[in-house]
């Protein structure tokens, strides 16, 4: 019998396919880094490696090792893909002249994007931070230099929130600020404090929090607007002219409603003395996004932008977002004890399995079209196992460094 007719993620499929992730992450190894990878497993030249794509695999890597057991060869083969992470972001990825990390160098090692931005930097600190925990060597050093350069270069003490890009010397500041760089350095925060045992970190995940979460999305209709002006004004008609552009899309994003959902839940988690208002924008966004984006064209699946009227603008389905929902799903029901959540992470889960796992190729199809079948409009490629790895983690009871719960049980709650 097809397990999936029961339980659609049963142990021991999220168990083989953490593993077939990792394997892929392995394929992706370059003497630079991470290389960014075709449909078939092929590093893709014109990409060269990135630092965002070679710290998410030294974390996959660190967290894999984590769950492994110690005389597991995936689990010592998860270390050693996270020592090379670690070791490159030290090395072929920072820049030695000016401090932090190069966005993108060329399959020769050549900087190819000398830019300094709060994303890439957000994801070097939560390798750090991982990789630490896992004692990975050189992890330790990583997160204290990552920290360092967040705090000197992108954190706005005064504002409580993080700049988002600047120019190789750290001279000229990009005229924006950005919620998706800022929601994971919230989750690079929160790893850190578990790192480091330091409660700042948390206290810090939650002022970014309650401006982006507490303020505008509460005030847009637990809608979270993703781009502002330098002084944190809302920029609603941006990029409407490129609404598909991959990291800064026009209108507003449900899957980072569904992230953001699961993230409030971790910072609760983590701080000894939470206000009440995290719990309940948590299911406002899950409620929002969910109502709003899934099926919302005549076919399963989640639309991956909308308009400020909720209508469809990318129709296209992307892995991340469908990774992102039954994670968040399984979250709030462990958090809530409530049956519905546990409903719509089965159901995700189903749709998870019968359109976007690739069992000939041991990835996740990373998006597909409005009929769900496979495309490239925003995304080429398979570069990405982080958020592949984090839903099936998640469906385990695995959770990250930093990325504790509590529970129905626990906390009283329904």
């Amino acid at each position: 019998m097809d397990p999936s007719a029961d339980d659609p993620a049963p142990p021991e499929w999220t168990r083989a396919q953490r593993e077939r992730l990792v394997a892929w992450a392995e394929r992706a190894r370059h003497p630079h880094g991470f290389a960014w990878l075709d449909d078939t497993g092929r590093p893709r030249a014109e990409e060269g490696v990135h630092t965002w794509i070679t710290a998410r695999a030294a974390h996959v890597g660190a967290l894999h090792a984590l769950h492994a057991d110690g005389a597991d060869g995936t689990g010592r083969r998860a270390a050693a893909l996270a020592e090379h992470g670690v070791a490159r972001l030290r090395e072929s990825l920072r820049d030695p002249v000016h401090g932090g990390w190069f966005s993108r160098l060329d399959l020769d090692g050549t900087p190819a994007d000398t830019g300094k931005a709060a994303y890439q930097h957000a994801f070097v600190l939560l390798a750090g931070a991982t990789g630490t925990a896992a004692g990975i060597p050189g992890a330790a050093a990583l997160l204290a230099d990552a920290a360092a350069v967040v705090d000197s270069r992108f954190w706005d003490e005064s504002a409580g929130r993080a700049a988002e890009a600047f120019d190789r010397d750290w001279t000229g500041a990009e005229p924006y600020r950005g919620a998706n760089s800022n929601m994971h350095l919230v989750e690079a925060f929160l790893a850190a404090g578990a790192a480091t045992g330091e409660p700042a970190w948390a206290r810090r995940a939650l002022g970014v929090a309650a401006f982006l979460i507490g303020e505008q999305a509460a005030g847009h209709g637990h809608r979270l607007p993703e781009h502002y002006t330098a002084d944190w004004a809302v920029l609603p008609e941006y990029n409407r002219d490129r609404p598909a552009d991959p990291f800064r899309p026009y209108g507003w994003t449900p899957g980072h409603s569904l992230e953001w959902a699961r993230l409030l839940l971790h910072v609760e988690a983590a701080l000894a003395d939470p206000p009440e208002w995290l719990l309940p924008a948590a299911e406002a966004l899950f409620a929002t996004a969910a109502r709003e984006s899934w099926a919302r064209d005549g076919a399963d699946g989640f639309c991956y932008t909308l308009d400020w009227s909720n209508r469809p603008v990318i129709r296209a389905r992307m892995h991340w977002v469908a990774a992102e929902a039954v994670a968040a799903a399984t979250a709030l029901h462990r958090r809530t004890g409530a049956p519905g959540y546990a409903g719509h992470a089965d159901r995700w889960w189903r749709y998870v399995r019968a359109h976007l796992v690739d069992d000939a190729a041991g990835n996740w199809r990373h998006e597909l079209d409005a009929g769900n079948r496979p495309a490239a409009t925003v995304w080429a490629g398979r570069p990405d196992v982080y958020h592949a790895y984090t839903a099936l983690a998640f469906a385990e009871g695995l959770a990250a460094p930093g990325f504790a719960l509590r529970t129905a049980e626990g906390s009283g709650a329904r």
